[in-house]
């Protein structure tokens, strides 16, 4: 499903260079639970985001689904990470003036699908994380552990073939981060969709079918 060649990131700083991702080389299969660990700073989030076409690689490419990500147009990227990758971020991410229901419809409504057409589904999986009360409470009124499931739902509203994951439990307490990691794998295997999580916290990787380590740039299972 998803295939990493080579993946270089540099970033300069005046006459500074600093090499964050030295040749990374990964596949991920479809169906795949994959977590990436490593400390803060390690560069798991820019991996992360060269994988999910929200960054450009300095060097390398990114196949997915057969596409290279990095030779589509910025408007066929756009298109293809609405409509086919999901992300959860450790901020939500929510806007605060919309209810819970219009912060899921989001990238629905982007995809410019009638409102009504995708609300039953949006309630659907409202309902499916615990949180169908709450449809029209705005994001002040919720925890943080329902915050991220809302931005989990938000994050899935397409139906991606594919759900990225940053420190999604970053800002949780330990038992709402294990609700949430659990909840992922559920998801995980019920729509057999692909997930790549990463982490600082080597606990959160048990449900994971494969674990790598990224150290000093340089990815290792």
């Amino acid at each position: 499903m998803l295939e990493a060649n080579n993946i270089r990131k540099v970033y300069h700083d005046g006459k500074k260079e600093l090499t964050v991702l030295k040749g990374i080389s990964l596949r991920i299969k479809k169906g795949e639970f994959i977590a990436i660990v490593g400390p803060s700073g390690a560069g798991k989030s820019t991996l992360l985001h060269i994988l999910g076409g929200l960054d450009v690689p300095s060097e390398g490419k990114v196949n997915f689904e057969g596409q290279d990500l990095y030779k589509l147009s910025d408007n066929e990227l756009s298109g293809l990470r609405n409509k086919r990758i999901g992300f959860v971020f450790q901020f939500y991410h929510l806007l605060s003036e919309f209810t819970v229901l219009e912060n899921v419809l989001m990238p629905a409504l982007i995809n410019e699908l009638s409102k009504e057409a995708v609300k039953e589904d949006s309630l659907g999986l409202l309902k499916k994380v615990g949180l169908s009360q709450r449809a029209g409470h705005f994001p002040s009124q919720l925890s943080g552990g329902e915050k991220q499931r809302v931005a989990m739902v938000r994050g899935l509203i397409n139906r991606p073939s594919i759900l990225f994951c940053d420190e999604p439990t970053g800002n949780l307490d330990s038992k709402s981060g294990d609700e949430i990691i659990s909840l992922i794998k559920k998801i995980n295997i019920e729509n057999q969709m692909t997930v790549v999580l990463v982490t600082h916290n080597i606990e959160l990787t048990k449900l994971a079918d494969r674990v790598y380590h990224l150290r000093d740039g340089i990815l290792e299972n």
